[in-house]
């Protein structure tokens, strides 16, 4: 078995700061952030973890940490500031020095092409709803793969559904709310990966190719109910299988014809477009952090029903559901027949209030939360499942998106104070370098 990756996760517009500096142009998170009430507490990712200014205390973290990948994404609008056109040099140079201080530290790079930060300028064209950011993304793509020769691994997108819920939801940026929007987006991003990864397979880079899609699988909350199990089903369809049909199938499923059809809706598509949305990858990339149990009908209280069947919370309301991880590896192998090597590319728990003691972070949750997490893995390594990898999310606490910073998923605090959880997941590393868990 190759080496297992033991590392953190994050991204760039949550991260970096300095949103402004050195040439970088504005993405739709500068702006959608502006907008009066989008985002708690009018937080803005402005200064963020800065760690455009700080990326060598964050290497330093990660080595003191013992993990040997990183996974970080790449703005958009830092290297292309109007999305397309010149490239901003100090951009590129600020990604290839990361990149290539953390392969000499034995840190594999993991980097992401797109973590949801489009180029504002992009977005004045139309952004997603033009077909013409299939051919703006994959010339992105291609400077990135040309210029940073260093990275282990690349991945297109990260978790695609958020740019259907910035379209169709209002709920993140660019913040507009028409089903038609979210699908037309969707069928965009999806054409924008193949184009992508045809430039990669061109480039003559030597790293690894693939994509990121979360799998917060749907479970019925009567199991002997039929709508609560069709209810299941067609919101798996409509989520992560709105992704993961196209990418591994070669269709959309029936779940997203018979809404689109329901809806009227029709997008720009063409048959073509599935050759290259399909084509072959070298890793799935699988964002999960916990399972979601639907009911069909809105008195059945959801909790009762986890709790009624032993289920346990978490101070932040969430489910503690041990095996999520293993089961969405279920739903990849059998549903969807995905049978490359997965990383875990994000996995985590974040909490509102964290306790203090003597000065120290105490976060024995999050601790429960991995160890649960990494139970999960072993079982699936066990059963024969092809995993490669764990990213923890996240190194730090950072700006989550319309929680702005009131939501805390790190190891370490943004001005890089310890938690308890990071001591666990060196100590964790240090005893589970093979991968067993």
């Amino acid at each position: 078995m190759k080496e297992f990756i033991w590392g953190v996760a994050t991204a760039a517009a949550q991260i970096e700061g300095a949103f402004d500096e050195d040439g970088k142009g504005l993405n739709i998170w500068d702006v959608f952030s502006r907008i009066p009430g989008t985002i708690r507490n009018g937080d803005r990712p402005d200064v963020a973890c800065d760690s455009y200014h700080r990326w060598k205390e964050d290497v330093k973290l990660l080595k003191d940490l013992g993990v040997n990948g990183y996974r970080y994404s790449v703005s958009w609008a830092r290297v292309l500031p109007e999305g397309k056109g010149k490239i901003n040099q100090k951009g590129l140079d600020y990604y290839r020095r990361l990149t290539d201080t953390l392969a000499e530290a034995g840190i594999a790079p993991n980097i992401t092409l797109y973590h949801w930060d489009l180029p504002y300028e992009l977005e004045r064209l139309g952004g997603w709803l033009n077909r013409d950011i299939a051919e703006w993304f994959a010339d992105y793509a291609d400077i990135i793969f040309k210029n940073i020769p260093n990275a282990a691994m690349f991945a297109t997108h990260n978790e695609p559904i958020a740019t259907y819920v910035g379209y169709a939801l209002k709920g993140f940026a660019p913040g507009f709310g028409l089903e038609k929007y979210g699908r037309q987006a969707n069928h965009n991003l999806l054409l924008s990966h193949g184009k992508a990864v045809e430039r990669f397979r061109a480039s003559g880079n030597k790293a690894k190719i693939g994509i990121v899609v979360d799998i917060w699988n749907r479970v019925p909350a009567d199991p002997e109910s039929e709508a609560d199990v069709q209810l299941a089903k067609e919101q798996n369809g409509l989520a992560h299988g709105s992704y993961l049909s196209p990418i591994f199938c070669g269709e959309y499923n029936k779940y997203v014809e018979a809404m689109l059809k329901r809806e009227g809706i029709e997008i720009e598509r063409k048959e073509e477009d599935f050759a290259l949305i399909g084509a072959p990858l070298d890793f799935y990339g699988l964002n999960c952090y916990n399972r979601v149990v639907v009911s069909s009908r809105p008195d059945v209280d959801v909790r009762k029903v986890i709790a009624q069947n032993g289920g346990n919370f978490l101070d932040n309301g969430n489910e503690l559901y041990p095996d999520a991880i293993y089961d969405a590896l279920k739903v990849a192998r059998d549903e969807y027949k995905i049978n490359i090597p997965i990383y875990i590319t994000e996995n985590g728990v974040g909490f509102e209030k964290e306790k203090v003691e003597d000065g120290k972070i105490c976060d024995e949750q999050r601790v429960e939360y991995l160890k649960s997490a990494f139970a999960s893995i072993g079982k699936a390594l066990k059963e024969g499942f092809d995993v490669r990898g764990y990213f923890l999310w996240s190194l730090m606490d950072n700006y989550e998106w319309n929680a702005g910073y009131s939501m805390k998923f790190g190891l370490y605090t943004r001005d890089r104070q310890k938690k308890a959880s990071a001591d666990f997941y060196k100590d964790w590393i240090s005893a589970h370098r093979d991968g067993k868990c």
